[in-house]
């Protein structure tokens, strides 16, 4: 019966992170080539998927009841404020560092997402993880610094090499998603215990918060003078940001199942999540390490990226440390064989004896106490 019935979990988990898998790495290119395409509207574009997210939603509810759409009130707001701008300034860091380094190497230039999520969840448990989580760590760290090392640039090629604004953008994208992990599980409680509640809610605020910033970057002017330009393909950045939005709503949706799957908000937690069940751990690992190198190999084949060796063994050390980190939480995780309290055995004289004489001195008292009551 158990075999059975983990069986079809594994490969429903399967599923769900072969599509996550499979969306994140649409998502990555794409988002590179609307980038390579229009780099002075990254704010703007990052806008037109929030905005496409939710209306998406807002559709879906229409077809749907299991999608819910929340009743905007100002005190639900406040209180999910901090969740709502560590999303928003993680997603702006993210784009600018995707804008400013190869599709191959943003895996690399966000490889510190494990060690600083770790370090943040162990702020905020205040509690110490074990020795092997942190040996992950270190293996993972290691892989960044090996892929960020100047020498990793060849000499000729000097020039593509990735600045380090756009290295900076990378490492401050993956510490406010470690702080958004964190902020998420204290945050559900305030949307009903629902990843489609605060999906809408994190990109409508997101989308409102972005708003007054295009504008102090003069976007939209620079919006208009693109539109003026021959040059500009503006196909590429109507049908990216159509493609991205679409995605991005199918990944809000996709967190149902997978929390049917696995368990509460584990994919909001990223690829770093303690809470998976043993097999999806197993399949996470395996998805992330095939991810590194398809995403790897697409960004050399479609954008002509820089590969060097030292951006290969950071790739394969970070997805080393990652699969070690999978496997240590999903040994961690799993309960201990409860054991029967040991019996006395029925050779032990002096426990049986014990016991006897106890028994005797009960009886005693007994007897005592009934010639009391009838004396002779």
């Amino acid at each position: 019966m158990d075999g059975k019935d983990s069986s079809p979990q594994t490969w429903q988990v399967a599923g769900v992170v072969s599509f996550y898998m499979s969306a994140a790495l649409v998502m990555v290119f794409v988002n590179k080539a609307v980038l390579n395409s229009s780099p002075d509207l990254p704010l703007f574009f990052l806008l037109v998927q929030l905005t496409l997210a939710v209306v998406l939603l807002h559709g879906a509810a229409f077809i749907t009841k299991k999608v819910e759409i929340p009743k905007l009130e100002w005190r639900t707001a406040k209180k999910l404020a901090p969740v709502t701008i560590v999303n928003v300034v993680g997603l702006v860091f993210n784009i600018l560092c995707l804008r400013g380094v190869d599709a191959s190497f943003f895996q690399i230039a966000r490889g510190m997402v494990l060690p600083l999520t770790i370090i943040v969840s162990s702020i905020n448990s205040r509690s110490l993880p074990s020795l092997r989580v942190l040996l992950a760590a270190v293996i993972v760290t290691a892989g960044f610094f090996i892929g960020v090392a100047p020498n990793s640039a060849s000499a000729d090629r000097w020039h593509e090499a990735p600045s380090r604004l756009a290295i900076t953008y990378g490492v401050l994208s993956s510490l406010f998603i470690a702080i958004h992990a964190v902020l998420i599980k204290l945050s559900l409680p305030h949307a009903q215990n629902s990843t489609i509640q605060l999906a809408y809610w994190q990109n409508l605020g997101s989308a409102l918060l972005l708003g007054p910033f295009i504008l102090l970057q003069g976007e939209l002017s620079k919006l208009s003078q693109l539109a003026r330009t021959p040059e500009w393909n503006a196909e590429v950045f109507a049908w990216g940001s159509l493609i991205t939005g679409v995605f991005g709503f199918l990944l809000c949706v996709a967190g149902l199942l997978s929390i049917k799957v696995t368990s509460p908000v584990t994919h909001m937690f990223s690829s770093v999540t303690p809470f998976l069940v043993p097999p999806a751990s197993d399949i996470t690992a395996i998805s992330q390490a095939a991810r590194s190198a398809i995403q790897t190999l697409l960004g050399v084949w479609l954008f002509k990226d820089l590969f060097t060796a030292n951006r290969g063994i950071s790739i394969l050390v970070i997805a080393v440390g990652t699969m070690y980190y999978t496997w240590v939480k999903s040994v961690e995780t799993t309960p201990a064989p409860t054991r029967p309290a040991p019996l006395a055995p029925k050779d032990d004289i002096e426990a049986n004896g014990d016991l006897r004489l106890d028994q005797i001195e009960e009886e005693a008292h007994d007897w005592q106490d009934e010639k009391r009551r009838h004396p002779a």
